[in-house]
């Protein structure tokens, strides 16, 4: 029996639909050298459009992504099937969103990516060839592409269009944190909060707590002042529980 690797997989379970990309997005499979043909993609538009019309309205698709991205045109029809199938959708990034892949989880309406994971925003590019008039071309065509990219997390983004214009021409990888940030993303799943501050002690009971103290022990040292006269008892008590209010109390303000 051939051993085929897992790229896409469909799980229906009750009112659920679990999806997965775990491959680069391609409008092909790999060559099979012994029938000189392309295999079928499990990550192309039209697979994708297969498969998801399996899943009935109403159902929640729950898509999870581990991908480095690929073709545009593939994944720009995707992210266009998510958004027109009537489902609520929720995206989890398990590992990597790269490029395509990253605006593939933007068709979703909960966007979540897990601690350790990565997004990658950059410009489309292509391959080309031609004269200098065809390349020059090329160029005016990709920015026009890339525009038509960037307007998709735009939807969403918490930041300008010129920010995300520096970032994508940068070729920015995006940490679960920064991609909150910026608004491409709704939660960072499995983040500890941050410990409450501590709450401060109350007066009162730290004032029976001293009481306790006072009346079941002294010191060796106390004990020693009080034995050899150089204070009574009395003031010494008089004046340990004065500094203890004053402690107590510094962060209080009256």
């Amino acid at each position: 029996m051939e051993n085929t690797i897992l790229n896409w997989r469909i799980e229906q379970k009750a009112d659920r639909a679990l999806l997965y990309i775990y491959d680069d997005v391609s409008s092909q499979g790999d060559f099979d050298w012994n029938t000189w043909t392309y295999k079928e993609s499990e990550t192309s538009a039209k697979y994708f459009r297969d498969k998801l019309s399996e899943i009935p309205d109403g159902t929640e698709i729950e898509l999870h992504i581990n991908s480095d991205g690929g073709s545009v045109k593939e994944g720009t029809t995707i992210y266009n099937l998510l958004k027109q199938k009537a489902c609520h959708k929720i995206g989890i990034v398990d590992g990597v969103a790269h490029s395509i892949a990253f605006l593939i989880l933007q068709a979703c309406d909960e966007r979540k990516m897990c601690l350790g994971t990565s997004a990658l925003i950059h410009n489309m590019w292509m391959y080309c060839y031609g004269n200098a008039t065809q390349l020059r071309k090329y160029a005016d065509d990709l920015d026009v592409l890339s525009e038509s990219n960037r307007k998709v997390f735009m939807e969403r983004a918490k930041i300008s269009e010129e920010e995300l214009a520096a970032l994508m021409d940068a070729e920015t990888y995006l940490t679960p944190d920064k991609a909150l940030e910026y608004g491409l993303i709704d939660e960072i799943m499995d983040k500890r909060e941050d410990d409450e501050p501590a709450s401060v002690p109350d007066p009162n009971v730290e004032l029976q707590k001293l009481r306790r103290q006072l009346n079941e022990q002294q010191s060796f040292r106390e004990q020693l002042q009080i034995m050899q006269g150089s204070v009574k008892e009395k003031d010494f008590v008089k004046t340990k529980v004065q500094n203890k209010i004053l402690e107590i109390f510094k962060d209080y303000k009256v």
